[in-house]
């Protein structure tokens, strides 16, 4: 019994652990527009010097190949929109990072921004704003598990020490 029970807790710790590891808004997500919930895009957050970023990975059914940021200005005129930082210097404050900013490739618009993570790490809130954040839009996305190929040499190298 005492065994049971020592192992129930060992799980409900681990299970603990990876769900703060959950909440965090670094990883892949799939961003979904809110106007025609279609998925646009995968963009990968991550955070650098405790404040957070986020690129832009893949364009999900682009209009046109290869899309530039034609009505972005200064030195993202012109840039591909794949591969473009568009979300820069959110700082944490609390569960929410807040006082960043996120550039509408579409439009070249930048805005300030507010992300938290919701739904026990699934979705992330992202908010774009001018002045008050309750004046602004905001776009629900979607998280993107990572893919068992991306983790096999992971698995593989674990295989291969567990074999000598």
């Amino acid at each position: 019994m005492k065994r049971f029970l020592a192992l129930t807790a060992l799980a409900f710790g681990l299970s603990g652990h990876a769900m703060a590891d959950n909440m965090s808004p670094e990883g892949t997500w799939k961003t979904i527009d809110d106007e025609t919930g279609k998925a646009k895009s995968l963009v990968q957050i991550w955070i650098e010097d405790n404040q957070l970023n986020g690129k832009i990975i893949e364009l999900i059914e682009p209009e046109e190949e290869n899309p530039k940021c034609t009505e972005c200005e200064g030195d993202k005129k012109d840039q591909p929109i794949v591969g473009m930082q568009f979300i820069w210097g959110l700082t944490k404050d609390g569960d929410v990072w807040d006082d960043g900013e996120i550039l509408d490739p579409a439009s070249g618009s930048v805005y300030s921004s507010k992300i938290e993570v919701i739904e026990g790490g699934q979705k992330l809130d992202v908010r774009g704003y001018i002045g008050f954040a309750f004046a602004g839009r905001s776009q629900v996305w979607e998280r993107v598990e990572a893919q068992p190929a991306e983790a096999a040499p992971a698995t593989q190298a674990a295989a291969e020490t567990a074999a000598n």
